[in-house]
Formats: C-alpha cells, structure tokens, sequence
C-alpha cells in the first residue's frame, strides 16, 4: 500500500540537511552545492531546494501551526521527530503536495531515525492537514507574537527589530525575507554570446534596475555558471561593485568568493588592477577558480589577511566586505536566523 512507499531522494535528503544544519554543519548555501545535491535529477533538486529553503524560511510559522496539534511541546520532542514534524508541515500547509503523500512520506522519514516515533508522526501531521493552519496573531497589536511566529524569527532578533526599526519596519522587513528571492546574474562581456546561450538554455532574461544585473527565469543556470558564461550575484553585491570599481589600483579586502573582485575588473576597464584578498586559504581556492573561469585577467588574487595586509604600495580605491553576521542576507540564506546567536555580533563589530 502507499503507506510503505520509499521516500522520494528530496526528501531524505532534505531530513538529512535539515538535521545536519541543527548540528551546526556546513552553511547552508555551501551545503546545497555538494555532490549528493547535484547529483540528484532537476526535478528532485528543484524539490529539495524548495523543501529545506521553505522548511528553514517558514520554520518560526510551522512550529506555531505544530504547537496547536501537539500534545507536548516541541522543544522536548527530539530533533528527527521535529525536523519529519516540520518538513511533513511544509507541505502540507504551503505546498501543493497532496497530504497523503506528505504525512506518509514523513512518517517513513522518522521511522528509521527514531522507530517509535512513526505513529505520533502521523497522529500530528493526520491533525494538522485536517484542522489547518490556526489563527495568526495581529502584527499590530502583537508584533512581537507576529515576528517568532509567522515572521519566522528567533526571540533575540525579533526583539533586537523591534528595538531599532519599530514594529512596521520590523514586520515588513520579516515579510520580504520570506518572499523567495529571484535569481539574479550578470553576463560575462568575455563572452560574446553569453545571452543567446542562456536563451537556448531555456533562461529567459530581464534587465534590472543595477546596469547589467538581469533576472534569470526558467531553468537553473549551472551549467552556464561552470562554463563562465555568466555569474550568479544579487544585485546589491553587483551595486556595490559598481560604486567601488576605479580604473588604476583596487584592492578587494575580503573578496571571495569573488563576484564583486571579476565585475570591478570588467567596470575598470583595461586599465584596473584588482587584487583580491582573502584570509581563508580554501576560499581563495573558490576565488581563483572564479577569476580563471571568468577569463579576468585584471585580477591578481592571494591570501592576505585584511587586520595586517601585507602591501606597501597605494591604492586608489578600497573595497571592504568585511565578514559580518550575515543577517541582511536572511532572504537568501535562511539558515542563518537559526544559527546566529546575540553573542556573535559584538565580535564581528570588534573585528
């Protein structure tokens, strides 16, 4: 019967991530570029992509929706049971899975993990797809309720919003980091036919509002990253670029993995010196792969620690990204809300 169905490759590999990012794993983006993730079919990827990036960026109103139909609290329910609670949720409140599938598929997830806990797995999500979801708390008259629940943020931050924006800016802030953002690339000018390959691809391209960044729609544009053709970059970084870029000497203090190092050199001209910097030695691996692939030959990079950096010349201009929290990038990166912790931002600010 179906109940003894295989879960689909999206998701077990999804409860795997899932349980992999609450032991503090590997960041998320770097995750999902490993070699299980692409090694799945486009389908199953795309699914993947949309169960862990939906799961993590609604995961503050999935616990609100669980914590109605379940009989304990979710914090003493363990981690396996938690994650299959919640991917189960996801699709049956905000995706178009039917919920049979979803709470048997969930239910399969668990039972491997934790055998006890398929039953109590299925009573909850069997619950939940009947009664749906509950209530929402009024973002007016109780933001701060709104922002650790349908706002999807840990206490600290939503508290620390509600401190410095006030509760409109907070509210509308948290709404716009669970829209999913639109992929965003540029083209490489090396390459003259960079857009008529992406339109053979099946990408579909519309110029945007930063000169250059265009919004990919259709098909996944990896292949066409690989091969150099064009780059994926949201258009703040690529703005950023653009402010920076000089012709003569620039230094790109902290640059990889690299887009705001390649574009600064396109922009510059024949004329522009980058050199991008980087204290971590894999991520300067990343960088040189990047500036080899783009064909940049404007670019020297090396390993150089931006607190001491090892230059005795000038430079005319100075691009520093240093590392941060991460938390202006909460659309793309949906993990990271999850992981940061108040502590961390006293320390970076120090550095």
């Amino acid at each position: 019967g179906w109940a003894d169905a295989m879960p689909t490759p999206a998701r077990l590999l999804a409860f795997r991530i899932l349980a992999e990012n609450e032991q503090g794993g590997a960041l998320l983006a770097e995750r999902m570029a490993a070699r299980d993730v692409e090694a799945l079919d486009r389908r199953e990827r795309a699914f993947l992509h949309e169960l862990v990036l939906g799961t993590l960026r609604s995961r503050g109103r999935l616990d609100h929706a669980l914590a109605r139909v379940c009989d304990r609290p979710l914090g003493e329910i363990d981690g396996p049971t938690r994650n299959a609670l919640r991917l189960g949720a996801y699709q049956v409140l905000r995706l178009r899975v039917p919920d049979r599938a979803a709470v048997s598929e969930s239910v399969d997830l668990v039972r491997a993990a934790s055998p006890k806990a398929g039953g109590f797995v299925n009573a909850v999500l069997r619950r939940l797809a009947r009664e749906g979801a509950p209530p929402e708390p009024d973002p007016v008259r109780a933001p701060l309720e709104w922002l650790t629940t349908i706002g999807s943020l840990p206490p600290w931050i939503a508290e620390r919003w509600l401190a410095r924006l006030g509760a409109e800016t907070a509210v509308a802030r948290a709404r716009a980091f669970e829209e999913v953002p639109p992929t965003v690339v540029r083209l490489n000018p090396r390459v003259g036919d960079a857009a008529a390959r992406a339109a053979a691809a099946g990408i579909t391209l519309a110029p945007l509002r930063v000169p250059g960044a265009w919004r990919a729609t259709g098909e996944a544009p990896t292949a066409l990253v690989a091969e150099g053709a064009l780059y994926v970059q949201d258009q703040g970084s690529q703005m950023i670029a653009h402010l920076a870029a000089r012709e003569g000497r620039v230094l790109d203090a902290c640059a990889a993995p690299g887009g705001k190092s390649t574009l600064m050199a396109d922009l510059g001209g024949l004329g522009a010196r980058v050199f991008a910097a980087d204290a971590s030695r894999p991520r300067v691996r990343t960088l040189a792969s990047l500036a080899r692939r783009w064909g940049a030959a404007g670019v020297h990079v090396l390993a150089a620690d931006a607190r001491r950096p090892p230059f005795a010349c000038a430079f005319d201009a100075v691009l520093l990204d240093a590392p941060c929290s991460g938390l202006g990038t909460l659309g793309r990166n949906p993990d990271i809300r999850w992981r940061a912790r108040a502590e961390d931002l006293p320390r970076h600010a120090g550095r």
